[in-house]
C-alpha cells in the first residue's frame, strides 16, 4: 500500500519578509515607470532614475526647461496616503543627496531645482505635486 502525502512547507517569516520585499520593489518599479511617462508626457525628460549619492537615493532626476526636479514616487492604496508617506527627514536627506547632485552639473549650486512628489494610488492614478518640499 503506497500512501502519498502531499507536502507543504510553512513559509518562514524570513521568506515571507523576501516575497513582501520583492513585491513592494516591483510595485515601486511599476509606480516610478509610470511617473516617467507623465513627465515625458509633459516634455520633461529624465536624467537618472533611483540615483544615489553618499547622502542618499532620489527616485526621478529631470529636465525641464527651467529646472531640475527632484522627483520622490510614492505609492499607496490611494493618493492621501501616497503623499502622507514621504516624512521630514526624508525630504531632507533628499534636498542633501540634490545637491551633491548639483555639484556635478555645469550650474552647480546656482541652477534652479524643483522639488516633487509624485503619489500614485493602487489603481495607478498619479498625482504629481510640484514644489512639494523644498530646503529646510
Amino acid at each position: 500500500m503506497d500512501h502519498h502525502r502531499a507536502e507543504y512547507t510553512v513559509p518562514t517569516v524570513a521568506g515571507q519578509r523576501r516575497e513582501r520585499g520583492k513585491r513592494a520593489y516591483l510595485s515601486g518599479q511599476a509606480a516610478e515607470a509610470g511617473v516617467i511617462r507623465a513627465y515625458a508626457a509633459r516634455g520633461v525628460a529624465v536624467l537618472h532614475s533611483r540615483w544615489r549619492g553618499q547622502g542618499g537615493e532620489i527616485d526621478l532626476i529631470l529636465r525641464d526647461a527651467e529646472d531640475y526636479v527632484f522627483c520622490e514616487v510614492k505609492k499607496a492604496a490611494t493618493l492621501d496616503l501616497a503623499m502622507a508617506r514621504l516624512r521630514p527627514a526624508q525630504a531632507r536627506r533628499i534636498v542633501e543627496a540634490a545637491s551633491e547632485y548639483l555639484g556635478q552639473t555645469p550650474e552647480g549650486q546656482l541652477a534652479s531645482v524643483r522639488f516633487d512628489l509624485a503619489a500614485v494610488d493602487g489603481s495607478g492614478t498619479i498625482k504629481i505635486n510640484e514644489n512639494a518640499f523644498g530646503h529646510f
